[in-house]
């Protein structure tokens, strides 16, 4: 007799895995209980609503955490990455739907990620709604899992951050970012790869290992981007992912109008230092693969610079990019 498990499928662990999931939420407006086949939430409290989403990935970090075992704050990642994207239209993030695909259902190892997963959710402000954990033997190698990540929020109409209004002079304010994010890892592995320095390896400058380094959880900034919407009027947002602030920046201005972006302004970040010279990585390429030490950019109107935030730039008159002096 042949089973299911046979085949490397394990059912009974997966029911435990959802089990596990629910004993880490709460309820909070659901209409349908965690585990059916479809989660339910009611739309309250809005006149005019739009509704946005939002769907992204950790990439090839996710190799970093699986090579030393360290899992929770990929989980974190996830939501930031979906969430932080989000934001940028003025959305109030509401629920959260996960996938994870693996090749071998390892409960110890998911759990720790979807507690980062939860932990990410409550910093954000958003409803885990559900998700789906597909176990795939033979497409996945043992040990090895993905990560995928889907975001829904919501705001009035009148809400909604279009850029539109984006004029000269206007001010780029910047958020520091933690880190390298969940960006640019391809190339950060290739620079250890041929530099011949491993994951585990201690480095002297920073008092931790290049893993510890590297594995610095993605920001999440709703908090943050809530309060600086009461200080100043926003006009555009960009999350400062892959590409880089050129390739992001880029994507919320109107045509006739360029960013200018001081470098002198850029938070002091040694980690991109040490990836430039390990790598002797040439600038221009750190600049549109990282994010530099800024997580997000606001486009703003006056010249106020609200605590928490840095001044970045200006707006004026051009061919529609973004220009770094």
């Amino acid at each position: 007799m042949t089973t299911y498990r046979d085949s490397g499928v394990d059912i009974d662990k997966a029911e435990r895995f959802v089990e596990y999931i629910k004993g880490k939420l709460k309820s909070k407006g659901t209409i349908t209980p965690f585990g059916g086949f479809a989660g339910g939430l009611a739309l309250e409290g809005f006149k005019n609503p739009v509704v946005f989403s939002s769907a992204d990935g950790v990439g090839t970090k996710l190799m970093v955490a699986q090579a030393v075992g360290k899992h929770e704050g990929v989980g974190i990642d996830l939501v930031a990455m979906n969430v932080n994207d989000l934001i940028t239209t003025g959305a109030r993030p509401w629920f959260f739907l996960d996938y994870i695909a693996t090749g071998r259902l390892e409960l110890g190892v998911l759990q720790r990620v979807i507690d980062g997963v939860v932990k990410g959710c409550e910093e954000a402000g958003l409803i885990l709604l559900g998700g789906e954990t597909a176990e795939m033997p033979d497409f996945y190698p043992e040990g090895v899992y993905d990560l995928a990540g889907f975001c829904v929020g919501v705001c009035e109409r009148e809400e909604v951050i279009t850029g539109e209004s984006i004029k000269e002079g206007d001010t780029l304010l910047g958020l520091p970012s933690s880190g390298f994010h969940s960006n640019g890892f391809s190339l950060i592995r290739k620079v250890l790869k041929d530099r011949g320095l491993k994951f585990t390896d201690y480095l002297e400058e920073f008092k931790t290992t290049v893993a510890e380094l590297l594995l610095v959880p993605t920001r999440i900034y709703v908090k943050e981007l809530e309060r600086l919407k009461s200080r100043v009027k926003v006009k555009a947002i960009a999350h400062i992912t892959g590409g880089g602030i050129p390739g992001n920046l880029v994507r919320v201005l109107p045509e006739g109008l360029k960013a200018v972006v001081e470098k002198s302004q850029l938070p002091p970040n040694p980690v991109f230092d040490w990836i430039r010279e390990l790598g002797n990585v040439p600038e221009e390429e750190m600049f549109r693969t990282f994010n530099m030490g800024v997580g997000m950019i606001l486009i703003t109107e006056g010249n106020e610079t609200p605590e928490g935030a840095f001044r970045l730039g200006y707006v004026e008159k051009g061919n529609k990019g973004v220009e770094i002096i």
